[in-house]
């Protein structure tokens, strides 16, 4: 019900908005240095672990089918892997085209963990049925975006499940043990974006980009989904 509600208000506020332009000085990162031939070397190189972490978690979950949500799980990493090079990608030469393969992974990975939360706290048999179109309306959200310079449907589709996904871990019981990794997974995310927001400042600070640091805090938290995923157990009845 609430999640819903939550959903309702969230629609209503996106048709009620003007559009949004992507704002071309989201392009301008503080650390442009370029080291070994790689242009913005460290926004660039800070990808590395997003690969790491979603080619073990694609490993793990083949080896070791996950009961209630199958499929959701591999989505998951498997945008977690590609996060990695789309972010390696844009950030060799920032510019909106680009950024759409930044945006594509992340969405996938979003849609991933978002049904396979649900699926294992409402019903497994929804799995099949809304995984693909969940998918499918992320994607569309960053091609809406690109086609049309208006942010309102990415952000929706990246705001509502980060506000559900805490209300359904910390509300509604679930059958797995170490439900709390994945608080902790959204609060590594929401560093990052703080992070993210203060790239310059961070940068002339410390001599390393908020950007860069941004990365690998949201590693960080696709780490602690990991951590849950291997540790969880089924809980006795």
């Amino acid at each position: 019900m609430l999640a819903g509600t939550l959903l309702l208000v969230s629609i209503t506020l996106l048709f009620c908005a003007n559009p949004i332009s992507q704002d071309l000085n989201y392009h301008n990162f503080a650390d442009t240095r370029r080291l070994i031939e790689i242009p913005n070397t460290w926004n660039v190189l800070s990808n590395l672990p997003f690969l790491l972490i979603g080619i073990y978690g694609l490993l793990f979950c083949s080896r070791n089918r996950q009961q209630h949500a199958p499929y959701s799980w591999l989505v998951f990493f498997a945008g977690i892997s590609l996060v990695s090079v789309g972010s390696a990608y844009y950030h060799w030469m920032p510019n909106n085209t680009t950024l759409v393969w930044d945006r594509i992974p992340m969405t996938i990975a979003f849609m991933g963990l978002f049904i396979g939360l649900l699926s294992e706290i409402i019903d497994p048999r929804i799995e099949p049925k809304i995984l693909g179109p969940a998918v499918a309306i992320g994607v569309f959200s960053v091609v809406y975006w690109w086609m049309f310079d208006d942010l309102r449907f990415y952000g929706l589709i990246q705001f509502f499940p980060l506000a559900v996904m805490p209300l359904v871990v910390m509300l509604v019981p679930t059958q797995y043990t170490h439900g709390k990794y994945l608080l902790y997974g959204l609060g590594f995310y929401a560093a990052a974006k703080v992070f993210e927001a203060y790239d310059r400042e961070i940068f002339k600070l410390i001599n390393i980009s908020g950007h860069s640091i941004k990365h690998i805090l949201a590693a960080g938290g696709a780490f602690m989904v990991l951590l849950m995923i291997i540790k969880r157990r089924l809980k006795t009845a």
